[in-house]
């Protein structure tokens, strides 16, 4: 950051009083700006027919990870829930509509500056179809599901933990839980 978005002068890095993290303050008018993480929102659509457990997969057609295999999700706006969120990159993503239910995963990236949030959905119908930031869609079960080509570690980690919470269901010892992680490490 240069210049300050309110009366346009020039900012510094400094400490501010009663804080403790460098900020950008302006020079002239004095104002603080703050840089918050971004919040990701997504979900995890899911079909079941016949005991059968699949769930839609997006194949990015944008960078980063152009190419790889994604839940569909992407960065909150303003005005909006995180699971007006999540219906809507699900939408714009892979075409589908769904029936949100609980927060099922959160992922701190500090090294990015990001929280990743993933909602368990059901699929409505089969009718979905890539949007423009998708290659392509499916739906895959946990055998199916193309492992060494998944995009993201947040995404490989809520998927691990949301085929984990299915097995442990399927044996009656539990159900589905909030699953956290902090991923730290850079993707190479």
């Amino acid at each position: 950051m240069k210049f300050c978005s309110e009366c346009g002068q020039p900012v510094a890095q400094q400490i501010p009083a009663d804080d403790t993290r460098p900020r950008f303050v302006c020079t002239s008018c004095g104002t603080i700006h703050y840089q918050n993480p971004k919040m990701v929102v997504g979900s995890i659509p899911v079909w079941e027919q016949d005991g059968q457990v699949q769930v839609l997969l997006c194949k990015r057609a944008i960078e980063p990870r152009l190419g790889y295999w994604t839940l569909p999700a992407g960065f909150m706006e303003n005005d909006e829930t995180t699971g007006d969120a999540a219906m809507r990159e699900t939408e714009e993503e892979a075409g589908a509509r769904i029936r949100l239910h609980e927060l099922f995963s959160i992922v701190n990236v500090p090294h990015v500056h990001q929280v990743h949030l993933f909602y368990r959905a059901d699929l409505l119908d089969l009718d979905y179809k890539a949007g423009v930031e998708s290659l392509e869609v499916g739906l895959y079960t946990e055998q199916q599901i193309p492992w060494q080509d998944i995009a993201f570690p947040t995404v490989e980690f809520t998927l691990r933990a949301f085929f984990a919470d299915l097995h442990k269901i399927s044996r009656g010892e539990g159900s589905f839980t909030l699953h956290t992680e902090d991923i730290r490490r850079r993707m190479i």
